[in-house]
């Protein structure tokens, strides 16, 4: 692969930095010795790993996350992970708003018992985003996760609550300290086969993505 063929979209990254949400160490060449993807296995994903990676600091309570979710990650879905050329992972950053510190401590109680509630639960963040704050956020939660999953929404708020699951939350904010990365979310790391080739900021399109994997050559 021609590593520098992202230099002709640094133009278009610059512009996705300043789109995120805002409150930068991306020296390592692979999947297996960066700093941001530690402990990579056991994150959050769609897609097997093993080929490209598409690695995306989120937090529930950013609206450019939100917009990222709605308008590039069905296109990372269908081109990417249901093709088997990756996987898309994701590690929680609650750098934004307040109430995405518990919500965050939430979704990796869910993780820990049931994966597809944790996607769940991190999709209705996204779609209910304007109706949480700190206050209310563990209450609707476990309403949430009661009705629409079959993981105990109480037993969850109340984890959450004790932070019975902080180790890897903070595992997740110590990655991106370690990688430099910032508070501007989301932050997407691409990795084009296992090889690292950007970090961009912001609700970036899918075409950026693609070419800078390689998915547009030919």
């Amino acid at each position: 692969m021609n590593r520098r063929r992202f230099l002709t979209l640094s133009g278009v990254g610059v512009v996705g930095a300043v789109a995120g949400c805002s409150s930068e160490a991306d020296s390592a060449e692979s999947v297996d010795n960066h700093p941001a993807a530690a402990d990579l296995d056991a994150q959050p994903r769609r897609g097997e790993l093993g080929g490209h990676v598409i690695l995306a600091f989120e937090d529930p309570s950013c609206p450019t996350c939100r917009r990222f979710h709605e308008e590039t990650l069905p296109d990372i879905r269908e081109n990417i992970v249901d093709t088997g050329k990756g996987a898309y992972v994701v590690r929680t950053y609650p750098v934004i708003y307040p109430w995405g510190e518990p919500a965050t401590q939430a979704l990796e109680s869910t993780f820990a018992r049931d994966s597809e509630a944790y996607w769940a639960l991190f999709e209705h963040y996204f779609a209910e985003q304007s109706s949480f704050d700190p206050d209310n956020v563990l209450d609707r939660t476990a309403m949430f996760l009661t009705e629409e999953t079959a993981v105990d929404g109480e037993a969850v708020a109340r984890d959450a609550q004790e932070q019975a699951h902080n180790d890897a939350v903070q595992a997740d904010i110590q990655a991106a300290e370690d990688a430099g990365l910032g508070e501007t979310t989301p932050i997407i790391l691409l990795f084009e086969d296992g090889e690292f080739v950007t970090k961009v900021n912001g609700s970036v399109s899918y075409d950026l993505i693609a070419e800078a994997l390689g998915e547009r050559d030919g």
